[in-house]
């Protein structure tokens, strides 16, 4: 493991390698102890807001825990998927603990001190916290690219400012020697580098990921400036950002530094291909007239403003993501820098309620909302009510439901857990991780989903079925088929349901066992029956 940890120590001299590897394995052991109960704990729940507080008040090194759980993550093969589920999502609480600590340390520093570059990737991190994005990583990469603007620089002007060592620190001081460092700019980022705006994926989020944008060399126009603005910084060049309406651009001073009229400045559009722009030529570009309070510069708390509402508008965007992740983020960065936004924390609030969720910490929001503004106590007092009662019947649900096979109304019942199926009407793959002797759903949905048009109707057996694209859906007996060719289903609850992947079915865990008994021997049958003769 000295590798992946060898970052931890900034000196060898004076360690006790025995003691460190004495915590290194005690910590190991801790961490596999509190993966081993979570599928316990929380099999028949989201994992609660206080799910991890073992975890909070570890007696054990933070990077040694983590690394035990990146051991974990990285099992080859395709055993151990509910430890490997519930190690992914501590991890992912652990490091936006963290992320979000960093975020809000950045926040207190100083404006001047506050770099957009570190904003932009604090907002990536936390969005992606199990991918490798650290700030260092992400300013060598600019570097280089400043590097390669030098290069070019030098060919025209051999004796130009930015070519000193420490440029950064400096200010190029004639407008005709900035404006060499961003046609050299342009140049290497749209030319040889091939930057560009994403026209074709514009509300993909990977735009807004400085990380991402740096590996695919696309963005939209506010990643670009940061990233655009960063490279002239390192030149000598200063560049301000400007929250222009639909378009972010950067502007870059013509007349007396710190000048108040607007037509003092050039205005650039970085996902325009470093575009330079006058006044009249932004209105062109958005298509209608703004007030000159759009042309001033704005800081770097609200530049992770824009970037955060971005995200936010995207994730109420997405139909396929099932639990909202990119919304419960983008939220949670949000109020992290507006923590009394009422607007915002009554979407979280809704958000939860909608998910089923942390019914606690809805409970929460919705008092601090209500303190916050009064006239909000209507429809905080609604989402109460509803919240309390979810609350109550989740103390009154029994253990587990057992369902036996040699039960009369289950006899109907064909198909077993662990399954790999194909929908005959919609064409997907999917995995049986439940079922019920009929519909189970109201009389609403079994209207809207037209269940009445089929042969059998709702009398019939429905199957709690992981499908492909990562949605989890109920569907009939009649609608499903065997696949001739099983193979893996990438659902992202998979874990939670299947220990391992045999090649050609799924072993369910001990919680999803202890519910249907009788289905893994099932299983078994059902798959040498079919498959090892050939037959579909």
């Amino acid at each position: 493991r000295w590798p992946s940890l060898l970052k931890y120590y900034t000196q060898t001299d004076g360690v006790s390698w025995l003691e460190e590897y004495k915590a290194r394995h005690n910590a190991g052991l801790e961490a596999q102890r509190i993966v081993a109960s979570f599928s316990k704990r929380f099999f028949s729940e989201h994992v609660p807001c206080d799910g991890f507080s073992d975890i909070e008040s570890l007696g054990c090194p933070s990077h040694f825990f983590e690394d035990e759980l990146m051991c974990i993550l990285n099992m080859e093969g395709r055993k151990g998927l509910t430890w490997k589920y519930y190690a992914k999502k501590i991890l992912y609480f652990l490091r936006q603990q963290n992320i979000l600590k960093n975020l809000k340390e950045y926040l207190q520093r100083p404006t001047d001190q506050q770099s957009f570059l570190e904003g932009a990737v604090l907002i990536d991190q936390y969005c992606n916290p199990l991918s490798d994005i650290c700030l260092r990583g992400v300013q060598a990469q600019v570097e280089d690219i400043a590097d390669k603007v030098r290069q070019v620089l030098r060919t025209k002007n051999p004796r130009h400012p930015s070519l000193a060592s420490k440029a950064e620190e400096l200010l190029v001081p004639e407008v005709e020697l900035q404006r060499q460092v961003l046609d050299a700019m342009n140049c290497v980022l749209y030319e040889q580098l091939k930057y560009k705006g994403n026209e074709l994926d514009y509300y993909n989020s990977l735009n807004s990921y400085i990380h991402q944008v740096l590996i695919r060399r696309t963005g939209i126009p506010i990643s670009l400036s940061v990233l655009y603005l960063s490279i002239a910084r390192q030149l000598g060049v200063k560049l301000e950002p400007v929250n222009f309406p639909s378009h972010f651009l950067l502007r870059w001073c013509q007349g007396k530094e710190g000048s108040t009229d607007i037509f003092d400045y050039t205005y650039i559009d970085a996902f325009g291909k470093g575009k330079q722009l006058t006044v009249k030529e932004c209105e062109y570009l958005i298509g209608h007239h703004v007030t000159e309070e759009f042309y001033g510069v704005v800081t770097s708390k609200e530049v992770l403003q824009r970037m955060v509402g971005n995200l936010l508008n995207l994730g109420k965007r997405e139909s396929t993501d099932q639990s909202y992740q990119l919304l419960r983020d983008s939220l949670d960065l949000y109020l992290a820098m507006y923590p009394d936004n009422v607007q915002h924390l009554m979407l979280q609030a809704r958000l939860y309620f909608h998910l089923g969720i942390w019914p606690e910490k809805v409970l929460d929001i919705l008092q601090h909302i209500q303190a916050l503004d009064p006239s909000q106590h209507g429809t905080a007092r609604y989402l109460v009510q509803h919240t309390l009662e979810h609350i109550e019947r989740r103390k009154e649900e029994a253990g587990p439901e057992v369902k036996h096979r040699a039960e009369e109304k289950h006899k109907e019942v064909c198909f077993s857990v662990g399954l790999i199926m194909k929908h005959k009407r919609y064409g997907y793959n999917c995995v049986i991780y439940g079922w019920d002797p009929t519909c189970m759903m109201g009389h609403e949905w079994i209207r809207n989903m037209n269940v009445h048009s089929l042969p059998h109707g709702p009398h019939q057996p429905f199957y709690n079925v992981l499908v492909e694209d990562g949605s989890c859906r109920y569907a009939a007996q009649e609608k499903l088929e065997y696949i001739s060719e099983p193979r893996e289903i990438p659902h992202p609850d998979i874990g939670r349901y299947f220990s391992e992947f045999t090649g050609i079915h799924y072993l369910p865990n001990t919680e999803l066992e202890i519910r249907y008994p009788e289905d893994l021997e099932l299983t078994r049958a059902t798959v040498q029956k079919i498959y090892s003769s050939g037959k579909e």
